[in-house]
């Protein structure tokens, strides 16, 4: 018996592999996680913001963002410092190497993101981009 995929669900297993090749290559590239990345980018965006902010800017759970954020404290690119005048929140902000990190980081992941788009004109970037926004705006909504 022939079972066929419909194109919907053709859709949903490639964005399924994408999502499992894309986060190796880009450490691979990059020599840091995406998770780690997007944490960094963001701390480098301000000065300095609470753990709790942070955590939700780049939405993942509690436990992951404590255990990422103590190993780039052991890696020297981050300081948490608990709020004075509220011991239950603790502040993060970016050290001298964490920003030289992002910096680095940043033009790798450029090279990174110019390989797996290459050879998309900008009007298919442009469609791209909307529909990718489309599909996490109905995904939010569910």
């Amino acid at each position: 018996m022939n079972c066929s995929v419909s194109d919907q669900e053709r859709i949903l297993f490639l964005l399924r592999e994408l999502c499992n090749q894309f986060g190796p290559k880009f450490e691979r590239n990059t020599n840091m996680s995406l998770s780690r990345f997007e944490l960094l980018h963001q701390l480098y965006q301000t000065d300095e913001m609470t753990q709790s902010t942070l955590q939700k800017s780049v939405n993942i759970d509690n436990a992951a963002i404590t255990r990422h954020l103590k190993q780039l404290e052991a890696q020297g690119m981050v300081v948490r410092r608990r709020n004075p005048s509220d011991h239950r929140e603790t502040f993060v902000s970016l050290t001298t190497e964490g920003r030289e990190q992002i910096i680095a980081c940043s033009t790798e992941k450029r090279c990174f993101v110019n390989q797996m788009l290459q050879d998309f004109s900008p009007e298919e970037l442009h469609i791209l981009t909307d529909m990718l926004v489309r599909i996490q705006s109905n995904i939010s909504k569910y």
